[in-house]
């Protein structure tokens, strides 16, 4: 099956960055304004995208600083019953270039970075790749550079501004 995923690497806590995945105001300054949430399993979570479309997503995991997941209930039809993961790896300069050279780039272009957070995201099996498929991959970069700024600013490009080249 198909899979998203994208690593980058972000210049706050896995604390700041866990409220962003799993709160109303983190949710909305980074994704779509008005999302509904609570931080509890099992619980729904409903994101409006526009009037008349909304996504819902159970929220299947919740390790506070390390990992968030999510299974999608309701939305594109494509989108139901994929899998949503959110790890977080919280380290100094040293250790994430150590354990993983591949960030070497972010890294250095992490402005005054002391101590960041890796996030790890997937958007996981889908039935096969469409365009759609090839557009969410799209999106979903946009997003992750959204919660980047978001943590990093306090701003984010949630929808329908994602795909905006201003900051």
């Amino acid at each position: 099956m198909p899979n998203i995923h994208h690593e980058l690497l972000i210049g706050a806590s896995a604390e700041k960055i866990y409220h962003a995945l799993t709160s109303e105001e983190g949710l909305s300054g980074w994704w779509t304004p008005g999302v509904k949430t609570k931080p509890e399993l099992d619980s729904i979570a409903r994101f409006p995208f526009g009037p008349d479309y909304f996504k819902e997503m159970k929220i299947t995991e919740l390790k506070p600083s390390r990992l968030v997941k999510w299974t999608c209930l309701k939305g594109a039809e494509e989108w139901v019953g994929t899998h949503f993961s959110f790890e977080l790896i919280e380290g100094d300069k040293q250790s994430l270039t150590k354990s993983r050279p591949e960030l070497q780039g972010q890294i250095e272009q992490q402005k005054n970075f002391d101590k960041g957070t890796l996030l790890i995201f997937h958007h996981d099996d889908w039935k096969e790749y469409t365009p759609m498929f090839a557009e969410c991959s799209y999106t979903w970069g946009q997003f992750m550079k959204s919660i980047k700024l978001f943590c990093e600013t306090g701003k984010g490009t949630p929808y329908p501004n994602q795909h905006s080249i201003e900051p």
